[in-house]
């Protein structure tokens, strides 16, 4: 393991703590929540308090300009996913010192019915980020939008990903790259580090992350 590797670690260590120490990751493994999709999960997360907090959000920033040097270094747009990854996506432009669009999740039903918001000239290298990564069709929909308009989507960056194999499998078969600052392994880890989980609930988490479909049934 390299030194960059080493640093990488440490802050998915730091973003995990961070999200449990705000709240934005809520833990229920006896008693699990159901997402829209159907899917019954331990784990709930909800990123967008990240923005009420100035550290944590310069933190997650100050990760996604890092990650975009080491492996988009000629990348000319940052792209949000709405709505959630647009104020990221912004404060992230804002470092890089880089033009920023955002991606609606379906057109506006008025004026021009713009899908994209912003100025994305044809040939423009793209990352898109995104605040959280579940089955991963809304970013994946948001690079497919980026490649209609005739721009090279480079990759996805996201907060935090639960893991999920189907997620894998889907960002491999779309032939989008993804990348995070933290995921489920490291959070569970910082959890029951913190006592906010005990073993039993550690390996709870952990065969839903095997076997989404099985859990909670």
């Amino acid at each position: 393991m390299n030194t960059t590797e080493i640093q990488f670690d440490q802050l998915a260590a730091d973003i995990a703590q961070d999200l449990l120490h705000i709240g934005a990751v809520a833990l229920r493994p006896k008693q699990p929540f159901t997402w829209t999709s159907g899917i019954k999960s331990p784990i709930y997360c909800d990123n967008r308090l990240t923005m009420s907090y100035p550290e944590v959000r310069e933190r997650i920033a100050d990760g996604f300009a890092t990650l975009i040097h080491r492996l988009y270094p000629d990348a000319e747009v940052i792209a949000g996913t709405a709505t959630a990854g647009i104020p990221h996506a912004a404060w992230v432009a804002q470092k890089l010192n880089l033009p920023m669009i955002y991606v609606r999740d379906k057109a506006k039903g008025h004026g021009k019915e713009n899908l994209i918001e912003g100025q994305l000239q044809s040939g423009r290298k793209v990352v898109i980020i995104e605040d959280l990564i579940s089955t991963g069709g809304s970013s994946i929909k948001a690079a497919q939008a980026v490649r209609a308009n005739g721009a090279e989507a480079l990759g996805v960056i996201a907060i935090f990903t639960y893991q999920l194999d189907r997620a894998a499998a889907a960002f491999a078969d779309a032939q989008v790259p993804l990348h995070t600052l933290s995921n489920y392994g490291a959070l569970a880890e910082q959890a029951m580090k913190a006592g906010a989980i005990t073993t039993e609930e550690l390996e709870l988490m952990q065969s839903w992350r095997k076997d989404p479909s099985a859990f909670g049934q």
